[in-house]
């Protein structure tokens, strides 16, 4: 049976079944009371076992979920960083199956002071697997209580566009002319930067991509470690296929570009600083590309080239400017 306190201007619930308690607060009592007849009608859907067992406390779901979970992820560094993050939370110790949405959301509002919205929305993601996992899989617990926490907001996406002044000029700080061999690591780089802007591929694309994996007499490369977690060819330009032609075929472990991921974002945040050009990531580049395939490409083709499942998602990066819109207008 649900309770219902009115606190100054909100709504306290909290409903005790089967062993479980619940609570969670609402602006109005009518939100209150939808609440918990649906919390209520979960709990009487519940297997014995799911309220039974919940002894086990969040500390110790994340610790298996670490072991068992995380390591079948492509993000499992990630994913190992945010876990050790809950594991500091005040109520970690406490019983997983009698967390309530409001304690939640009241870490929501603490890491918010802290962190990025997008930030707590990625690790709320991930808190929200843990307890369906928990539930599901294990048992722990009846209901979800991240469910029912409000997400943050997520900022407006990005929409910063590179200029072929900025182009040139960063090419000019990282020491690389167009058409040269690259040889230091800057150079090497410069010619990812400009692959980048060709196929619209990320940077940790381009520095893990193998010559194996290079297929230029078909004008292609696959990616087999993408971010979506399936592989897909890239087409490429005859500009993309000049930049590759160029680079070195004697790397040991066989990358085409010999460049770690750290010493990249070291480099491009040294040269960025020389060329006095502000708030321009490299990451930029998919931006810009995308934006410059889509005169090129139809959406469903770009869409599979970029690795998008649904081309919506294409909106997120095509920044295309009035006057560019205009100036196919006539």
């Amino acid at each position: 049976m649900a309770t219902y306190r009115k606190r100054g201007s909100t709504w306290r619930v909290e409903i005790a079944k089967k062993g479980v308690r619940l609570s969670a607060t609402f602006e109005t009592k009518a939100e209150g009371v939808a609440w918990a007849t649906e919390k209520e009608a979960e709990l009487g859907r519940a297997a014995p076992a799911a309220v039974a067992s919940n002894t086990k406390t969040l500390v110790e779901a994340i610790i298996r979920y670490g072991e068992e979970v995380s390591p079948t992820k492509k993000g499992e560094r990630w994913e190992r960083l945010r876990l050790a993050v809950f594991r500091d939370i005040e109520w970690a110790g406490e019983r997983i199956s009698r967390i309530a949405p409001d304690q939640i959301a009241q870490w929501r509002d603490k890491r918010l002071k802290l962190v990025k919205p997008s930030t707590v929305n990625r690790e709320l993601n991930l808190m929200s697997a843990l307890f369906e996992h928990a539930r599901r899989e294990w048992k722990w617990l009846a209901v979800n209580p991240v469910r029912d926490v409000k997400r943050p907001t997520n900022p407006r996406p990005r929409d910063r566009r590179i200029s072929v002044n900025e182009e040139n000029t960063m090419l000019e700080h990282l020491g690389y002319e167009r058409g040269q061999v690259p040889v230091t690591l800057q150079q090497h780089l410069a010619a990812a930067f400009l692959l980048a802007l060709e196929t619209g591929m990320r940077q940790g694309e381009i520095l893990g991509l193998t010559w194996e994996r290079v297929f230029l007499k078909q004008r292609y490369v696959r990616l087999e470690d993408t971010k979506n977690g399936e592989g897909r060819n890239i087409p490429l330009s005859s500009a993309a296929v000049r930049l590759l032609e160029l680079q070195p075929t004697s790397e040991r472990d066989g990358r085409c570009f010999p460049v770690a991921s750290a010493s990249a974002d070291a480099s491009w945040r040294k040269a960025r600083k020389k060329a006095k050009i502000a708030d321009l990531k490299f990451h930029d580049s998919r931006h810009e590309a995308i934006t410059r395939l889509a005169q090129k490409l139809d959406v469903l083709d770009l869409a599979r080239m970029i690795g998008h499942r649904d081309p919506r998602s294409l909106m997120i990066y095509y920044n295309a400017t009035a006057t560019e819109l205009a100036s196919r207008l006539g």
